[in-house]
C-alpha cells in the first residue's frame, strides 16, 4: 500500500504552490527516506519554477542509531552546517520525518531535550517576524503511521492527501467569513459538554487564515510558516489573559510523540496549570514535556512563557474528518476548536518558545465572539458554523 504516482506529482505541485515560489530561490527539502519520491517530485518541481533545491534526508533506522549510540552532550550540540544552508536560503520545506512515528517513544527523554535544545538556532531563523525565513511542514500517510492511529492505511491516507488537495480558494472563502464575524471583537468564549469551557482575550490581534498558500500579504505581516493539509483561522490570543479548561480528546506529546489521552487542562491568567493535568494515558509525559522545555527556555529567554497561551484556532477542512492524535490534522477538523501553548512569533504574538503545543478540543464544541459594546456573536453551535 503505497501513494500512487499520480497523487505524489499532485501532492508536489500543492506543495509548490504553497510555498509561492519565485525563480531562483534557494529551498531546502527534508523529509524521511520512506518519502523519497515525494521529496524528489517537491525538488523536480521546484525546478520547474526556476528554484533551486536541496534534499536532506533521514530514515527510522538512523534515527534509532542516533537515539541508541549518540550521547546527549554530542546530540545538544548546534548543526552549523544546517544553520548556514538555512541562512543563505530562502524556503524551507519538512515532510514528516519518521515512517513509524511509534519508535519515538523508545527515545531516551534526556537525548530527546539535548536535540531540542540544539535546534534553537534553526528555529530562530524560523519564527523571527522580520527577518525569518519561509517554511512549510507537511505530512505524508504510510501503513505504519496508520496502524499506530488506530485506523487503516486509506482512511489515513484520504486525511493527508485528500486534506491537503481541498482547494485554497475555497479555504479561504469558508476562513475570511470566520474572520469578518471575529472583526472587532474582544473575548471568545469557547465550551463544550466533554469540559471544555474557556475564555480569551483576542483584541486587537491578527486573524490569520489558514488558506494553504504564503501569500506576499502573509509574508509581509510576519506569517511566514504553512502548514499541510491547511484548513484553520488562528490568533494569537493576549498571553497573559483568560482562564477556564480544555478537553483534548487525544494529543501527541511534544517530546517522546507518545498518545495523550482524554487531557483535561485548566489555565488561569494565560498561563498552563501543570498541578491540574489530568489524562486517561500518558499525563506524566505531558508534564515532563513542558518542565523540559520550560528549562530550555530559561536558558535563552529572560521572560519564560512556555506555559503561556500562544493560539487560538478553529478548524474547517471539509476532507478531515476526525481526531486521530496526528496534531497536523486534527487540529483542521471542522467543529473543532484548539489551544496552543508556547510560542507564537510569527503570526501576531510575543512568545519566543521552544514549546508549541496544540490541543484540539472534541468535535461540537460551541463558541461566541463578544465585542466591546457587549454584543454577543454567535460562531458555532455544537460543532456547526452559525
Amino acid at each position: 500500500m503505497v501513494v500512487s504516482k499520480s497523487k505524489i506529482k499532485a501532492s508536489a505541485k500543492n506543495i509548490t504552490r504553497t510555498c509561492n515560489l519565485s525563480k531562483g530561490d534557494g529551498v531546502v527539502v527534508i523529509g524521511g527516506a520512506h518519502a523519497l519520491r515525494f521529496l524528489e517530485e517537491i525538488a523536480i518541481s521546484c525546478y520547474k519554477l526556476g528554484a533551486v533545491p536541496s534534499i536532506l534526508i533521514t530514515s527510522d533506522r538512523y534515527m534509532k542509531r542516533v537515539f541508541k549510540e549518540i550521547p546527549a552532550s554530542t546530540l545538544a550540540t548546534v548543526p552549523k552546517q544546517l544553520v548556514g544552508m538555512l541562512k543563505a536560503a530562502d524556503m524551507l520545506i519538512m515532510v514528516e520525518e519518521l515512517e513509524d512515528p511509534s519508535i519515538a517513544e523508545s527515545f531516551p527523554r534526556a537525548k530527546l531535550k539535548a536535540r531540542q535544545q540544539s535546534q534553537l538556532p534553526l528555529q530562530s531563523l524560523l519564527s523571527d517576524p522580520k527577518t525569518g525565513k519561509k517554511w512549510l511542514y507537511a505530512g505524508w500517510p504510510t501503513p505504519e503511521a496508520a496502524k499506530r492511529y488506530g485506523i487503516g492505511y486509506r482512511e489515513y491516507e484520504e486525511i493527508v492527501i485528500g486534506g491537503m488537495t481541498v482547494s485554497p480558494d475555497y479555504l479561504m472563502k469558508t476562513g475570511m467569513k470566520l474572520e469578518k464575524k471575529l472583526r472587532g471583537a474582544t473575548w471568545a468564549h469557547v465550551w463544550d459538554a466533554k469540559g471544555t469551557d474557556f475564555r480569551v482575550n483576542i483584541e486587537g490581534r491578527l486573524r490569520n487564515v489558514d488558506d494553504g498558500i504564503i501569500s506576499q500579504k502573509d509574508y509581509d505581516i510576519g506569517d511566514r510558516g504553512a502548514n499541510l493539509p491547511a484548513g484553520e483561522l488562528f490568533i494569537a490570543p493576549h498571553e497573559t489573559m483568560g482562564s477556564g479548561t480544555i478537553f483534548c480528546p487525544i494529543t501527541r506529546d511534544h517530546m517522546s510523540d507518545r498518545l495523550v489521552e482524554d487531557v483535561l487542562l485548566e489555565f488561569k491568567d494565560g498561563m498552563l496549570l501543570l498541578d491540574k493535568v489530568t489524562a486517561r494515558k500518558n499525563a506524566d509525559a505531558l508534564v515532563s514535556s513542558f518542565k523540559e522545555c520550560e528549562a530550555v527556555d530559561r536558558t535563552e529567554h529572560k521572560v519564560v512563557r512556555t506555559r503561556f497561551l500562544s493560539e487560538l484556532g478553529i478548524g474547517f477542512n471539509p476532507r478531515i474528518k476526525k481526531s486521530i492524535g496526528y496534531i497536523l490534522t486534527d487540529e483542521k477538523v471542522t467543529g473543532t476548536v484548539h489551544l496552543a501553548f508556547g510560542n507564537n512569533m510569527g503570526y501576531g504574538g510575543t512568545s519566543k518558545s521552544v514549546m508549541h503545543w496544540d490541543f484540539v478540543t472534541a468535535p461540537g464544541v460551541s463558541m461566541d465572539a463578544e465585542r466591546k459594546n457587549g454584543e454577543i456573536i454567535e460562531i458555532m453551535r455544537k460543532g456547526k458554523f452559525v
